[in-house]
């Protein structure tokens, strides 16, 4: 296991980057990525797949939400992808290497794997390679993570000697429909951590009453916590979690 590094909890950790539409800065952008810089913050970013294997910084599998284009990211390519402008911005989405060219060592980076597989199995392994591609050289404190255990493990395969922790929840249904309640049930008391390696977890807020968590932390290990979005959200979260990822405030 490789330990999330203590800089990880010394400063707030800013969602999908320090983002506001309203002053050109959306969420996973280099634009917000610089703003968190600048303010000292901690970053968490999203991965996807391009259709020609680069890992590219976007939380959404389809790109309506976020640009102007229809249809599903990772039938793209990265190229493709760098030339479709965010809502809100001037720049297109950007690949990891952009983002960690962006940081240069400067802030933690929390990176988040978002699941290709589609139910939370084993189809994993082309992101996470591209991904520890990118990342061969760079010197600053970055860990990985993911909702797949399959994917922290694909990490902890490829690239034993980075943090890597599992992003958890309470999997209600209702924000989990197309999961089947099966995996749902299962992924609920964070079973892998162990298998996978793991060194912390994100978690989030509104379940960190789970008993999993409470023994987790008990015996040591690092709870982050997601997505808070005001001081009281956050002094909440803080009796429980160690850092918070947050959006929307002045954390």
């Amino acid at each position: 296991m490789a330990p999330l590094p203590p800089v990880f909890l010394e400063r707030p950790i800013a969602h999908r980057a320090l983002h506001d539409r309203a002053k050109g800065r959306p969420e996973n952008s280099r634009a917000a990525v610089r703003a968190a810089v600048a303010a000292g913050y901690g970053i968490e970013i999203d991965l996807q797949l391009s259709s020609d294997g680069e890992a590219m910084v976007f939380h959404d599998y389809e790109l309506s939400r976020l640009t102007g284009e229809e249809g599903a990211l990772r039938r793209r390519s990265a190229a493709d992808l760098g030339r479709i402008a965010l809502r809100n911005g001037d720049e297109g989405i950007p690949t990891l290497a952009e983002i960690l060219a962006e940081v240069a060592g400067r802030v933690p980076l929390l990176i988040e794997f978002k699941d290709q597989d589609g139910a939370m199995g084993r189809n994993v392994g082309t992101l996470e390679a591209a991904a520890v591609a990118a990342l061969s050289g760079y010197a600053g404190p970055v860990a990985l993570m993911s909702f797949n255990p399959h994917s922290v493990a694909a990490l902890a395969a490829r690239a034993p000697h980075l943090p890597r922790g599992l992003t958890t929840c309470g999997y209600a249904a209702e924000d989990w429909p197309t999961l089947p309640p099966a995996i749902r049930d299962r992924l609920r008391g964070i079973p892998d951590f162990e298998r996978t390696g793991a060194g912390f977890i994100s978690h989030n807020r509104r379940d960190l009453d789970n008993p999993r968590v409470t023994a987790l932390r008990a015996a040591g290990v690092p709870v982050l916590c997601w997505t808070v979005r005001s001081p009281d959200q956050e002094a909440a979260a803080r009796r429980v979690a160690q850092n918070i990822t947050f959006e929307g405030y002045a954390a």
